[in-house]
C-alpha cells in the first residue's frame, strides 16, 4: 500500500508539471514600416542595430556638465520614479506569493496538557500531576494538474516585468522632461541676455534723441517714442523672470528637492542640437519601455485564459497528517504513540449557470483588448518618431531663414539710424527697424531652444538608452527576495 501511495503521488506530480490547458502565449504581430517616412536632416544617418545607438546616459550627448549633474539625480530622488520602483518591488513579491501555491502547506499544532489526579490517586513518584502532549502535523496540497497555478505564476511574472518596464518608462519620461525644462530655461536665459543688451542699446538711442532735442533738431515726440520703446522692452525683460523661476522650480521638483534648495546659474545656448542616430523602425519595438510594458501586460492577460479554461476540469487535493500523541510527557516521543493519515479529495463543479463559459469568453475579450492596446502603443511610438524627425528637419530649415532675417533686420536698423542722424527720416522709422530686429533676434533665440527640446523628444521617442534585454527574466525576478 505504501508503494502504491508513493507511485500515485509521483504520477500526480508528473501530471502537475506537464499538463497545462489553454493557449500558450505568442506575441502578436505589430505594424512596423520598413523605414521612417520623414527624411533625416543633413548630417544624420539611419543607424543599424550595431551602430552608435544612444545607450545608457543619453543626456551626455549634449556635453553639458550642469545637465549631467541634474539628470543623475532623477532616478534616485524623483518621487514619481521611486513610486514606480516600489510598485516593481511589490510585483516581484507577488511572483513569490503566486509561486508558493505550487508547494504543499504544512502546519504543526503542538499541545501540552497538565492534569491533577484525585486525592485517592497515587501517581508514580508521589506526584498527583500528569503531563501529556501531542505533536500533530498536517499537510495539504492542491495538485496543479491543469496548470492553473503555474499560469498564475507566469501571469505574475509578466506583470512584474511590465512593472519593471513601466519603471524604466517613468525614469525616461522624467529624465526627458527635466532636459526639456532645462533647455527651455536656457532659452529663457538667452532671451534675458538679448533683452538686457537691447535695453542698453535703447538707452543709448534715448540719449541720442534727448541730445538732438536739446540741439533743436528733434522733436519732443522723438524723445517720447524712444522712452516708450525703452520702457516697453524693459518690462518684457522683467516678465521673463517669471518664466525662468517656474522652469527652475520645475527642475527642482524633478530631482526631488524643494524649489528653495535649487538655484541654477545663467547659461546661454550657443550650438545647435547634436545629430541623433535613428534606428530602423523594427528596432523601435525593442527600445521603447512603454511598448515592452504593454506587451508584458498583454502576456499576463493571456494567462488568465488558461486559468479560466482550467476551471472546467476537476480539482484534486492531497492531504496528510502525522505526529505523536496524545501520550504522557515523561515517556517522550515513543514510536508506538505515532499517528498518521493520508487522504485525497476530487471535486468537480457540475452546474454553475454558464459562469465558466463566460469567464473564458471574458478572458479572451480582455486579451483582444490587450492586443489592440499593444498595437496602438506601437503605432503611437512610430508617430512620435515621425513627428520629431519632421519637427527637427523643419526647424533646421527655419533656423537658416531666421538667421538671414536677423542679418537683414540688423542692416535695416543700421541704415535707419544713419538716416535719422542725417535728418532724412523721422524717429518712427528707427523704432520700426528696432522692433523688427528685436523680433528676429528673439525668434532666433527661441528657435534654438525649440530645436533642443525637439532633439530631446526624438531621443525619448526612440527609447533613450533603454533596451528590452534589461527586462528581468523569471529567474532574476526571484533573486534577492
Amino acid at each position: 500500500m505504501r508503494n502504491f501511495l508513493i507511485l500515485t503521488v509521483a504520477v500526480l506530480m508528473l501530471l502537475s508539471i506537464g499538463c497545462m490547458v489553454g493557449p500558450n502565449y505568442k506575441r502578436p504581430a505589430a505594424p512596423a514600416p520598413a523605414a521612417f517616412k520623414e527624411a533625416l536632416p543633413d548630417g544624420w544617418k539611419e543607424a543599424q542595430p550595431s551602430d552608435g545607438v544612444i545607450r545608457g546616459k543619453w543626456w551626455e550627448i549634449y556635453n553639458d556638465p550642469q545637465l549631467n549633474a541634474l539628470e543623475e539625480q532623477v532616478g534616485i530622488t524623483n518621487q514619481n520614479v521611486l513610486e514606480a520602483e516600489a510598485n516593481f518591488r511589490a510585483a516581484r513579491y507577488a511572483v513569490r506569493i503566486a509561486r508558493a501555491a505550487l508547494f504543499p502547506t504544512v502546519t504543526v499544532a503542538p499541545t501540552l496538557g497538565i492534569s491533577r489526579g484525585s486525592g485517592n490517586a497515587h501517581l508514580p513518584g508521589g506526584s498527583s500531576l500528569a503531563y501529556t502532549y501531542s505533536l500533530p502535523a498536517s499537510a495539504s496540497w492542491p495538485v496543479d494538474i491543469w496548470g492553473s497555478v503555474r499560469r498564475g505564476v507566469q501571469a505574475s511574472q509578466a506583470t512584474a516585468q511590465a512593472d519593471f518596464a513601466l519603471l524604466e518608462n517613468a525614469r525616461l519620461s522624467f529624465q526627458s522632461e527635466l532636459a526639456q525644462d532645462y533647455f527651455e530655461l536656457r532659452g529663457t536665459d538667452g532671451d534675458i541676455d538679448l533683452l538686457q543688451r537691447t535695453v542698453k542699446s535703447y538707452e543709448e538711442y534715448l540719449t541720442l534723441t534727448q541730445n538732438r532735442y536739446k540741439s533743436g533738431v528733434a522733436s519732443g515726440a522723438d524723445v517720447a517714442q524712444a522712452e516708450t520703446q525703452l520702457q516697453t522692452t524693459h518690462a518684457q525683460l522683467i516678465e521673463l523672470g517669471v518664466a525662468r523661476a517656474q522652469f527652475e522650480h520645475a527642475i527642482a521638483i524633478m530631482i526631488g528637492k524643494p524649489p528653495s534648495e535649487l538655484t541654477l546659474p545663467s547659461g546661454i545656448l550657443k550650438t545647435p542640437p547634436p545629430p541623433v542616430p535613428v534606428t530602423l523602425p523594427s528596432a523601435l519595438l525593442e527600445r521603447r519601455p512603454d511598448i515592452a510594458a504593454s506587451e508584458r501586460q498583454m502576456a499576463a492577460v493571456q494567462e488568465q485564459i488558461g486559468i479560466a479554461v482550467a476551471a472546467y476540469y476537476p480539482s484534486l487535493d492531497l492531504t496528510a497528517s502525522a505526529g505523536f500523541g496524545p501520550a504522557q510527557f515523561k515517556s517522550g516521543f515513543l514510536w508506538p504513540s505515532r499517528v498518521f493519515a493520508l487522504g485525497s479529495g476530487l471535486s468537480e463543479t457540475v452546474f454553475e449557470g454558464g459562469k465558466r463559459r463566460a469567464q473564458v469568453a471574458q478572458a479572451k475579450a480582455l486579451f483582444d483588448s490587450g492586443v489592440a492596446a499593444y498595437r496602438e502603443t506601437v503605432l503611437t511610438a512610430f508617430q512620435q518618431v515621425e513627428d520629431d524627425l519632421s519637427s527637427l528637419k523643419i526647424l533646421a530649415d527655419e533656423s537658416v531663414a531666421t538667421d538671414l532675417a536677423v542679418k537683414a533686420a540688423e542692416e535695416s536698423l543700421a541704415i535707419s539710424t544713419y538716416q535719422y542722424k542725417a535728418g532724412t527720416v523721422n524717429y518712427l522709422q528707427v523704432i520700426t527697424a528696432q522692433a523688427a530686429a528685436l523680433a528676429a533676434e528673439r525668434n532666433a533665440v527661441d528657435l534654438l531652444a525649440r530645436r533642443m527640446v525637439s532633439d530631446v523628444l526624438l531621443i525619448q521617442a526612440l527609447g533613450g538608452g533603454w533596451d528590452s534585454k534589461t527586462v528581468p527574466t523569471p529567474a532574476e525576478l526571484m533573486q534577492g527576495q
